[in-house]
């Protein structure tokens, strides 16, 4: 919800700096433009960049034997270790 509120208050921004830039006032205008189009990217940014990964499949992923409580979930994670290229990934409990 708060995304979108602010993705439309940029798309705005973009508006409002476009309008100002084709009516005259082109240094208020650009501001507001560049503002609207920083923000716009930084909430597409964000959104692509917290997308969870993959758990981990395949034949080189070994369990390590380390399993916590996740904080956020508040559920058993096991975590699982490719030695191939040091990346560590965690399944939760439930997950194939």
């Amino acid at each position: 919800m708060l995304r979108r509120v602010v993705e439309l208050i940029a798309a705005l921004f973009v508006l409002i700096g476009l309008y100002l830039a084709v009516a005259g006032a082109s240094a208020a205008g650009v501001k507001a433009l560049l503002l609207g189009l920083v923000v716009l990217v930084a909430v597409r940014f964000e959104r692509w960049r917290t997308r969870p990964l993959p758990p981990p499949s395949g034949p080189h992923w070994q369990p390590t034997g380390e399993r916590f409580e996740d904080p956020g979930s508040g559920k058993t994670v096991e975590v699982h270790y490719n030695p191939e290229t040091g990346e560590r990934r965690y399944r939760g409990d439930g997950e194939g």
